[in-house]
């Protein structure tokens, strides 16, 4: 079975740091590109980061940069999202997603243009 799983969801205070992983299983993530996407509250789904498929560009919302930062171990079949300087506005439903034509722009960075999406850990930021 293909899927992705997150995980390293969960409360933490602003100012604070998680680190949410992807793990792929039943396919490996090389020759695909991933996106983190949020979704908030009463919000729409919105692309936070990503690394395109050959790995050698990345992109972040602009609520995020410098903030955010994007990595993959092929050898975990995994791909992280670290988080920094957590805001009580980045609280939402983070998702990871693949796509074989993943290039971090345009409608390639979009949630319907992946092949692969997991169904996402909760991130919570609250004092």
């Amino acid at each position: 079975q293909l899927q992705l799983v997150e995980s390293g969801g969960g409360l933490v205070q602003p100012g604070g740091s998680l680190r949410l992983s992807c793990v792929a299983s039943g396919f490996t993530l090389r020759g695909f590109g991933i996106a983190w996407f949020r979704q908030a509250p009463g919000k729409e789904r919105e692309g936070v980061s990503c690394l395109s498929v050959s790995g050698s560009s990345t992109n972040y919302a602009e609520s995020v940069w410098g903030r955010f930062s994007i990595s993959r171990d092929n050898a975990k079949n995994t791909v992280y999202l670290q988080m920094n300087d957590l805001k009580p506005e980045d609280t939402g439903v983070y998702s990871c997603a693949a796509s074989s034509a993943l290039q971090c722009h345009g409608y390639s960075w979009s949630w319907d243009a992946m092949d692969y999406w997991g169904k996402g850990t909760l991130v919570t930021v609250s004092s």
